[in-house]
Order: structure tokens, then sequence, then C-alpha cells
């Protein structure tokens, strides 16, 4: 009789992991959860397989613009067993113009959330970064749509699998008004989210660890620290303000920030 270990399929590799992402982001097939299955079981194993990712990316030409911030609500965090955010790649090609239609069959299953995005105006490249750094390097706020997806089947996911998933990142959709940081309240800024007449999620800045911008320098102290600290021009969304809502084909979701504005997606 075979040993019970000799049935056991051998554990992925961060390569092989890698592949099985990539493979399923071109060809939009989903795969099984990745958690037990990875030989690097751990928080900087997945982020080991989304840079494995972000660089095969980057050398077909992929343009990194920003960075966007997961896990910024207390209770996803508490879901998903951890007690901190994290985070994921920004490129070019995965913005959406506002109320700009988004092709079916684009993503595999697509969610939306309502977020506010800084667009920096100064590279953030110290080890540890205050408040006011980020005060001082945000050029202005924007509204901002995140069109979440997963390349693992169903939303089975676990930290792990998110991380190495890219933060389970699909588009994102800014608005185009502009405002300067002192002009706005992110803290107490109200948001709805809309599809047509209804109010499907609702929240505020304070969701984001109590407001964006403490979101926003555990990011610029994280992604420095991993040698690939903000520059000035890139977009960082901040974070969910409220739930996120199933997307469905045909839909339009609307946006409404106090203080920011509103932006729009339109699902074909």
């Amino acid at each position: 009789m075979r040993a019970p270990e000799m049935d056991a399929a051998p554990l992925l590799s961060p390569q092989a992991a890698a592949d099985l992402l990539y493979q399923a982001h071109q060809t939009g097939q989903p795969v099984p959860p990745l958690r037990g299955r990875l030989a690097v079981g751990d928080g900087d194993g997945a982020y080991q397989i989304q840079e494995l990712n972000t660089r095969r990316w980057l050398a077909e030409g992929r343009r990194l613009v920003g960075r966007k911030i997961g896990l910024t609500s207390r209770a996803v965090q508490a879901q998903l067993g951890v007690d901190q955010p994290d985070f994921g790649m920004l490129f070019a090609d995965m913005a959406v113009g506002d109320g700009e239609p988004i092709p079916p069959g684009r993503l595999i299953q697509p969610k939306v959330e309502a977020e506010v995005a800084l667009v920096l105006g100064r590279d953030l490249t110290h080890a540890h970064h205050t408040f006011a750094d980020l005060i001082r390097a945000t050029e202005y706020v924007l509204p901002a749509l995140e069109v979440v997806d997963s390349r693992i089947a169903g939303w089975d996911i676990k930290f792990l699998d998110t991380v190495a998933d890219n933060a389970s990142s699909g588009l994102f959709v800014l608005g185009g008004q502009p405002r300067r940081l002192a002009d706005v309240d992110l803290a107490a800024c109200g948001m709805e989210l809309l599809a047509g007449q209804e109010v499907l999620s609702r929240g505020n800045g304070r969701a984001c660890l109590g407001h964006p911008l403490n979101a926003a320098v555990w990011l610029a102290n994280v992604m420095a620290r991993c040698g690939r600290p903000l520059r000035a021009g890139d977009v960082v969304l901040t974070g969910a303000l409220g739930p996120m809502v199933q997307a469905r084909p045909g839909e339009a979701y609307v946006a409404r920030i106090e203080g920011l504005g509103e932006v729009r997606a339109l699902f074909g």
C-alpha cells in the first residue's frame, strides 16, 4: 500500500502559483484557491507571487501608474483573519474613463466599490512617513470606483489568495473634477453607491482605517520597504468607503462622495 503522503499533490512553488494566476488573467478562467497549496504559505510568500507577476507584466510593457489598498475595513480584516490592509498594483490598462462602457467578458466576476483616490505630486521614499508627509504629497483627490475582480473561483478567498492575486484588482474609474485636499474633509465625507435610484452601499471616509490618509501612510511605508516607493503622478486608491456590490451586466453604477462629486462605471 502506498503511503498517504505519496498521494498528496505537490505544493506549488511561488513561480507555479504565479503562472496559474497569470493564465487565469489571460484566459478568463478562474482557478481554485491557492491557500493550503503553496510551498510558502504566509503573507510574504503571497506578496512574492504578486511580485513575480508584476515583473512579468512590466516586462511585457504594462505601465505601473499607482497602487490600491485593500482590507481597510476592520470587519473585513477580521473575516480574513488579518490585522492589516493589503496592496496591489495599478497598471495604465486598468484605467477606464468616467462613464466609459466596460465590455462584457473583460472581467471574470466583477464587483464595485466606491473609494477616494489620491494623485501624488511628490515622491514618497522615506522608511517612515507621517500624516503631514501625505498631506504635502497629495496634489489632488478624486472620487473613484474600483472594479475588483478575482482569478480565484467563486471569490473563495482568504488573505493569501487575494494578495497573490494582486489584491483582487480589476479596473478603476476616476472622476474628472479634481479637488484640493484642503477643501474636503476626507474622514467625514459621506458616500452613496447607486444603480439607478437604488442605493446599494453607504459609508464614509472613516471606513478607511479612520481616515483615507491613514491608509495612504501605511501604503507609503510598505512600498518604500518593498523597493517600489510611491512616485509623483501615482494614483492611490485608499480603500472602500462602504460594502462592495456585485456588478450586473448592462447596469450603471454611480458613486457620490460628499465634497468630491460623482463617478460612474457602466457595464456593457
